[in-house]
């Protein structure tokens, strides 16, 4: 995640290469992004957040408490620090860093091929400069939502953070169906995968919910309307809130159930 907002940043011209320093322990990752991106690479995290006004955590869970403890005070008042640290709450930042200007972020995958969508909030010490700095780094990887409050963080973690993956396994569900009744594997795999796409593009510019273009596609009667009496008779809406909610309970324990 951390290389797609990097290469992004750089393609859509927010930053030349020149202003960015990265800051990794492999020395191996560091010439790949050096010689890939043509930004400086440091194994110093002190000396990366030195160069610029936007500190980007974009490190494994793991390895945030190393990290805050090299950044522990260093960091200059007007520095932004954006974290994309999954599960990361703002107090723990706050304390870790001891600075108070943070954006926490809940990005998810398509983010990767600039079709993501990222929930965020700001502490009060960020300015409205610095908020529009934050939307300007997210929106370079698709779609970014504004929320007052970090709550919604967790809300969003269950929808659009784990969402990729219930789509996955939708496609994956679907073309083994699609294989069960006769279809061959590459078949299966180009109808799922092209009526998944053209479905999400049919309602993103066709202006209508949901429920109203699957009333279009469902003729009384017909074949639409016989899988989704079984997908009824399954508990599939039922299913979708129990996945949603023990999401969202998971991830407000994995964050110790901390705010703020």
């Amino acid at each position: 995640m951390g290389e797609a907002i990097l290469s992004a940043i750089i393609e859509r011209g927010l930053a030349s290469p020149a202003e960015i320093t990265v800051s990794d322990v492999n020395d191996a990752r560091r010439q790949y992004l050096t010689q890939k991106h043509g930004v400086r690479a440091t194994g110093d995290n002190r000396s990366a957040a030195d160069d610029g006004e936007v500190v980007v955590l974009a490190i494994k869970p793991q390895n945030l408490e190393e990290v805050m403890a090299d950044l522990k005070g260093q960091l200059r008042s007007a520095h932004l620090v954006l974290s994309i640290v999954a599960g990361a709450r703002i107090g723990t930042l706050r304390r870790g860093l001891e600075h108070n200007a943070i954006v926490r972020t809940m990005p998810n995958t398509p983010a990767q091929v600039g079709e993501g969508i990222t929930v965020w909030t700001a502490t009060a010490a960020v300015t409205a400069q610095q908020k529009e700095w934050a939307g300007a780094i997210l929106r370079v990887i698709g779609q970014e939502m504004y929320v007052e409050d970090e709550k919604y963080l967790d809300m969003a973690t269950a929808v659009s953070g784990s969402g990729p993956a219930y789509f996955f396994l939708f496609m994956e569900t679907l073309i083994e169906a699609a294989v069960s009744i006769g279809l061959s594997r590459d078949a299966a795999e180009k109808l799922v995968l092209q009526t998944m796409v053209g479905s999400g593009q049919l309602l993103k510019k066709s202006g209508k919910s949901p429920a109203e273009l699957r009333r279009m596609v469902t003729s009384p009667g017909g074949t639409t309307a016989a899988a989704l009496a079984e997908f009824e008779k399954g508990g599939l809406a039922e299913l979708v809130k129990q996945a949603v909610a023990a999401a969202l309970k998971r991830a407000r324990e994995l964050g110790g159930g901390e705010t703020g």
